[in-house]
């Protein structure tokens, strides 16, 4: 719920705002450990404002990786 709800909103809420906003209700404490999470797992990313964004694309990723004329090394 978390992640889909971070997708469809990307970048527009901080992390406050974000949880007040959850179609579900969900104790703060579990929303932080999500978050957390989904930070560590380099899923989202924050900005220097605070705001949270999605940041894990792989079918983008491999597009990019499978071109030949981006030089790798």
């Amino acid at each position: 719920m978390v992640e889909k709800f971070i997708k469809k909103y990307d970048g527009e809420f901080k992390k406050r705002a974000l949880w007040e906003h959850l179609p579900k209700k969900m104790m703060y404490q579990t929303f932080c450990v999500v978050i957390d999470y989904l930070y560590e797992n380099r899923r989202i990313s924050i900005d220097a404002v605070g705001k949270i964004g999605w940041a894990y694309y792989p079918e983008l990723a491999r597009k990019y990786y499978d071109r030949k004329d981006l030089g790798r090394y």
